[in-house]
């Protein structure tokens, strides 16, 4: 795991480009502390830096931007290839002995490419990555990204023509060509989604690389991303599988627990501490108990805790810790210490970023970098096995509201829409524990998110409105519209039933643009690997071949997950509602957050960027302070602009 960045410029002095580089590449030092380099070609005024967390071959061997033997293609990569020793047999067997110099997935990564062309490799490759690769032979530049989108990586030309390119924002602006203006309909897009999706980016002509896809550069231009796979070929692969009889339950068992076990096996491989993230439900659980049974010592596993019971796992990972024999470290932290954090989120997260759990996810990096150099996570569980609530609870809706006649629905809609959220949230208290577990958090905002999901005609609209915030951005960001996610929406509408449906975008919308953000941020900004093994393409595309009957049973998901687990953990430990890795936002923004919250959204600081309009904005806020409505994930969104935008509002030309 690193941090790359570049440009391509005009040719000029070749001191003064390493220069720009080696400052592009130390505004990226988190992602690579233990060393740096940079490759230039003057005379064509490239420039590639490198920015080194050393976790393979932790030599001098595994020093980048390094050169294929044949001395066609220099790459700076950033990320791990999992499956890389197994690559190497293959390249010997089809090239004889070769000289290699040491042992990294780097080194490896460069002859496949020499040996099978670039997009063959890439097909080859499972793993992370992001990089940026210069072929001489052919004057072009290479970016490429793995399939999930684990790894970021931006790119795009300023006004002079220099295309800068990136693992993060902040190391673009050291460029001397960098000008920047904002772009409204990723800050709608932000509001909406709480993050902002691939190929955009906060700034006008700058873009994020899809997963999946590669680009070259030619003179400077990059042409249009391609894609070396899609999860659409996958899921039209298994869809004769899942459509076929359930076949034996034991049997998929034993299928999941040998494609999981292969996986995890490479994702352990490392030169360094190596641990993993705990949080006692099904997913970390799951990972854990599969890299204990392959581990020659306890692992080490990490957990934090919150003093709120209703936002605490902490007891539960100990427990699961404590059957597996794992090496179990813990950590209490008060509602102060994750205060502490929301200052630097900005600076943490480098883009705006609006998903609360952020606040956690950081924290439990922090700590667990104290012990280990890598993480496993259990990140897109899911995604691929149904585990989300959200998809059981919205597709029994979706399927009872199209049994109502649409002009039915649309009363019924306003009937729940006039009354008060106030009102819902003193009727979820009143009725305690006899109110549904789904309802006993915020039942007056999720009532009126049920009245405008009724006014839906489509499963794409309903869906849209299920996982979004603002509903219409241009209400509070006018001029803003929200681009279509084409891929996304062509994708998931061939993945088959509803719920198949909301796998499918979440796995290309949520996942890559949310979690996997959230996660690579918070980590690297320690200097942390995370991996996740749910990432990796074999079992993406094992996943899409299971039938439903066997990721869902009585209205839970993540059936087969559950009954691998069995195996190794008593189900008493991990049975029990889905928690989610959230802070108390609401009652924050009403107490220890208010004064830091009311500064950054008082009329004035709305007003300093230009781009809001303020009044449904504080609409929102005064409501939220009297209780009227449960919005802090509303005004979250609006925080984590205002908040990145006084750090970075010097870098608008």
């Amino acid at each position: 795991m690193c941090g790359i960045a570049g440009f391509w410029g005009v040719a000029g002095e070749s001191m003064r480009l390493a220069a720009l580089a080696r400052a592009m590449g130390e505004a990226i030092a988190h992602r690579g502390p233990d060393g740096r380099d940079e490759f230039v070609l003057a005379d064509v005024g490239l420039a590639l830096a490198h920015r080194r967390l050393a976790i393979i071959d932790i030599t001098e061997a595994g020093r980048q931007p390094m050169t294929s033997a044949a001395g066609r293609w220099t790459i700076a990569f950033n990320g791990e290839i999992y499956n890389y020793r197994k690559l190497r047999a293959e390249l010997e067997r089809a090239r004889g002995d070769i000289a290699w110099r040491g042992h990294s997935d780097t080194e490896t990564l460069l002859e496949a490419i020499e040996e099978w062309g670039l997009v063959d490799a890439l097909g080859r490759c499972d793993g992370m990555f992001a990089f940026a690769a210069w072929d001489r032979a052919e004057q072009r530049l290479i970016l490429a990204r793995d399939r999930l989108g684990e790894k970021p990586l931006y790119y795009g030309n300023m006004p002079d023509g220099s295309l800068l390119f990136a693992s993060e924002l902040r190391a673009l602006y050291q460029h001397p060509s960098w000008r920047g203006a904002l772009d409204r309909d990723a800050l709608g897009l932000l509001m909406h989604y709480n993050t902002i999706p691939a190929p955009h980016s906060i700034w006008q002509g700058i873009y994020k690389l899809p997963p999946a896809h590669w680009l070259e550069v030619r003179e400077r231009k990059p042409g249009p991303p391609q894609a070396y796979w899609k999860l659409s070929d996958a899921i039209a692969a298994g869809a004769p599988s899942r459509a076929a009889e359930p076949g034996d339950a034991g049997a998929w068992v034993d299928r999941l627990e040998g494609v999981l076990g292969e996986v995890i096996e490479q994702e352990m491989i490392s030169d360094v501490p190596l641990g993993a993230f705990l949080s006692g439900g099904i997913d970390s659980s799951l990972i854990v108990a599969m890299m204990q049974k392959r581990a020659s010592r306890p692992v080490k596993t990490f957990t934090i805790g919150f003093r709120e019971d209703s936002f605490d796992e902490a007891r539960y990972a100990r427990e699961v810790a404590k059957h597996l024999g794992t090496e179990h470290h813990e950590l209490y932290l008060t509602g102060a210490d994750a205060l502490a954090v929301v200052p630097h989120l900005p600076d943490i997260f480098d883009e705006p970023f609006a998903d609360s759990s952020q606040v956690p996810t950081y924290l439990v990096s922090r700590f667990a970098r104290e012990h280990v150099t890598v993480a496993l996570s259990g990140d897109a569980g899911d995604e691929l096995f149904s585990g989300y609530t959200r998809y059981h609870v919205g597709d029994g809706f979706w399927r009872r509201a199209q049994g109502i006649p649409y002009p039915l629905r649309r009363m019924l809609s306003a009937g729940i829409a006039c009354v008060p959220p106030r009102f819902w949230d003193g009727l979820g208290k009143a009725l305690g524990p006899a109110c549904p577990q789904l309802l006993r958090v915020s039942p007056g905002d999720k009532f009126a998110r049920i009245a405008r999901m009724l006014r839906e005609r489509s499963p794409a609209g309903f869906y849209d409105e299920l996982i979004s915030h603002w509903k219409d951005p241009s209400v509070l960001v006018p001029g803003s519209r929200l681009p279509a996610l084409d891929l996304v929406e062509a994708t998931a509408r061939g993945a088959g039933s509803d719920i198949e449906y909301m796998m499918a975008h979440d796995t290309l919308a949520y996942l890559p643009n949310d979690i996997l953000v959230k996660v690579d941020r918070a980590a690297m900004a320690v200097s942390l690997e995370t991996r996740a093994p749910f990432v990796d393409r074999r079992l993406v595309e094992f996943a899409w071949t299971v039938p439903m009957a066997h990721k869902v049973r009585d209205g839970k998901g993540k059936w087969l997950m559950r009954e691998l687990l069995a195996r190794h953990v008593p189900r008493a430990l991990f049975e029990r509602p889905k928690q989610g890795f959230a802070v108390p936002m609401s009652g924050w923004l009403r107490g220890p957050l208010r004064a830091w919250a009311e500064e950054l959204l008082s009329p004035q600081a709305l007003a300093a960027s230009g781009l809001f309009e303020a009044a449904p904005i504080r609409r929102k806020w005064d409501e939220h302070q009297k209780g009227l409505g449960q919005w802090h994930y509303y005004l979250w969104d609006v925080l984590m602009f205002q908040a990145w935008f006084q750090r970075n509002r010097t870098h608008i030309s």
